[in-house]
This record gives C-alpha cells, structure tokens and sequence, in this order.
C-alpha cells in the first residue's frame, strides 16, 4: 500500500471518528434535555432532581409529571447497563412513563401499564428497569408510592432529623416478568420532612482505594443538611460524594431526586396535559 492510500485511508478515520463523536454529543444533548426540562413550581414543598452519567449519555432515569387534581407523580429508573444502549432503554422507559401517566390513576397501575407497555421489548434485548414511582398529595400530606425493583428512597424527619427508608412495598423490576400488578403504600408527611430519591451510583460510588459511598455515609450527609433547601441538598450530597472519591473514575451513573415539604398549599402549575386522577 502506497503512502497516498495510507493517508486517505487515515482521512476517512479520522471523518469516522468525528462524524460518531457528533453523534454522542447530539445523543448527550437529547438526553440532558429529556431529563433537565422545566421543574415543576409548587406551593407546599419542592421538587429538584439532577443526574451525573458515568459516561457521556447514561441510563439513569428521573422525571415528575404534575396531575390536575394537584398532587405530583415522581418517578426515579436505572436501566440495566451503560452508555448508548441504556441511553436507548431510557428513552423507551420515559415514553411509557408519560403515556401511562395520562391515563392510570396512581403509581401502582403506572408501573403495572409499564410493564405491560414494554416488557416484550425488554426481554428481546435481555435487560430491565428498576423503577420507584410516587404520588404526592400537598393538600393532605400524603405520599403514596410503589415500587419495581428499586432502592427505597430515604424520609428524613424535619424534627428530629431522623433518616428512615420509607415503608417496603414489594414488586419486582420492569421487564422481568409478564403481567405483574404493582401494589401501593402511602404514608403521611409533616412539615419540613424530606424524601430522597436515588440511584445505587450514590451508594456505590468508589474511591482509589475501592471503598464504597454507603448507605450510611448518605444518611449522615442527609440528617447534617436537612435544614436546607432541595437545590442546596442536592449540592451538599453530591459534595459529599466528590469528597469521598477523591477524582476516582465514576463507575456509575449517580441520580437524585429530592421532594421538600413545607407549610404551604399547594398551587402546582401544570407543564403538560395530565389527567384528573382522583
């Protein structure tokens, strides 16, 4: 081979190359849009949520769908897997989410309409989603929640600044078998509580020394900040756990969402066309 063909052939590489690497970022940039829209604004609490992938797209999912009777449904996800193809499964994930949104009337039967919506395609490509999703009610204080698989958020005490994982509710992750119909628990929020939703990349973040976050890490960081607002918790969890890893790679995505109440009534504007749910 000529030295003329080397380099073209060295050309068409380099095109190649930077011909995918548009195609990550414009992939990255669908996807921060999809998970950092508008958050809704809401009398009686806050919501924020935020996402760090561990690689330029991931397959973390988090998203809040305001309903016309008030309340707010929240969901959390982490799709099996990283990079590209669990960007693609969030994707999917968030579709089903939305539609099954519109027309169920808590977060037991979104997940049940979920599962339906997407088991098949979820078991052809041999993966699965874990997924928390809520519904919270500022008028009565009421959380009513259920579960697919995944870590139960965390309630810390606005008065004693107690950390507690919320009430078990059983169900087993998206896509992992047919038919499955997703139970609800509720409990009832005071004043000042906070719930935190997360992903395991917060607890099973890693240091050079391959030591992990941990559950009990995250829980004294809750309790310390409780007092502050959302945005500010969230800054202070994802401080805590830069401190703790020291610039060590990040091996997975890490994903948050924070709801804080307050002594308000709620007012929440709606961002689409929800469904009224009673």
């Amino acid at each position: 081979m000529d030295k003329l063909s080397i380099s073209h052939d060295k050309n068409e590489h380099t095109k190649e190359d930077r011909t995918f690497q548009r195609e990550i970022n414009l992939a990255r940039n669908i996807q921060s849009t999809l998970l950092n829209g508008d958050i809704p604004s809401i009398q009686g609490g806050e919501v924020i949520g935020s996402t760090l992938p561990a690689r330029l797209i991931g397959g973390d999912y988090y998203d809040f769908y305001p309903l016309l009777n008030g309340k707010i449904r929240i969901v959390i996800g982490d799709v099996m897997g990283k990079g590209i193809p669990a960007a693609m499964l969030m994707i999917l994930t968030r579709g089903a989410f939305r539609s099954a949104a519109e027309s169920t009337k808590g977060p037991g039967d979104n997940l049940t309409a979920m599962n339906q919506a997407i088991y098949k395609d979820l078991r052809a490509l041999k993966s699965f989603v874990t997924l928390f999703c809520a519904d919270w009610d500022p008028n009565t204080g009421m959380l009513t929640y259920a579960n697919a698989g995944h870590n139960l958020p965390l309630r810390v005490n606005g008065k004693t600044k107690e950390v507690t994982e919320l009430p078990k509710a059983k169900g087993i992750m998206v896509g992992g078998l047919p038919n499955q119909v997703y139970q609800e628990e509720s409990i009832k929020l005071e004043e000042n509580d906070t719930i935190f939703f997360y992903t395991d990349g917060i607890v099973e973040a890693q240091n050079e020394r391959n030591e992990q976050y941990q559950l009990e890490r995250l829980v004294e960081t809750l309790s310390s900040n409780q007092e502050k607002a959302a945005g500010e918790l969230e800054s202070s969890v994802m401080e805590s756990i830069h401190r703790f890893t020291e610039g060590a790679p990040q091996k997975d995505d890490i994903t948050m969402v924070i709801l804080k109440v307050t002594d308000e009534k709620s007012d929440i504007s709606s961002l689409n066309s929800p469904v009224l749910n009673m």
